[in-house]
C-alpha cells in the first residue's frame, strides 16, 4: 500500500510540475490556449497572474517531492500528507471559482493518494 501511496503521491507531483510548465511557459503558446481555452488576448493579460499561479504548483510539487524523498518514515508521512491536503484545498476552490473540471484533475487525485497514505500507516 505504501508504495501505491507514493506512487499516486508521486503523479499528483508530476501533476503540478506540468501545470507549473502549462502556466509559466505555455500560457500564451497553443498548448496553453486551448488547455485553458483562452484567447491570445486574455492570455496576454493574465500572464503573470498564470505565471504566479504557475510558481505556487511548482512549490506544491516541491513539498511532495520532499515528502517522497525523506528518509524518516513518520516524518515524510506528515509532509506528503500536507502538501496533499493543500493541494486539495487548491482543487476544491478551483472547482469552486473557475471550472468544475479542477476537482477532478487535481483534488481526487490528491484525496485518493492521501487516503492510501492513510490506509497504508
Amino acid at each position: 500500500m505504501t508504495v501505491l501511496g507514493n506512487g499516486l503521491t508521486a503523479l499528483v507531483a508530476l501533476l503540478h510540475v506540468y501545470f507549473l510548465v502549462l502556466e509559466m511557459f505555455l500560457w500564451q503558446k497553443p498548448q496553453g490556449l486551448k488547455t485553458f481555452k483562452n484567447t491570445p488576448e486574455k492570455a496576454e493579460i493574465t500572464a503573470v497572474l498564470a505565471a504566479n499561479q504557475g510558481l505556487y504548483n511548482g512549490f506544491l510539487a516541491a513539498g511532495l517531492i520532499w515528502g517522497l524523498l525523506h528518509s524518516a518514515p513518520a516524518f515524510a508521512f506528515q509532509i506528503k500528507a500536507f502538501f496533499l491536503l493543500c493541494v486539495i484545498v487548491a482543487g476544491v476552490y478551483g472547482a469552486m471559482s473557475v471550472s468544475r473540471r479542477i476537482l477532478y484533475v487535481q483534488a481526487v487525485p490528491a484525496a485518493l493518494a492521501l487516503l492510501v497514505l492513510w490506509l497504508a500507516r
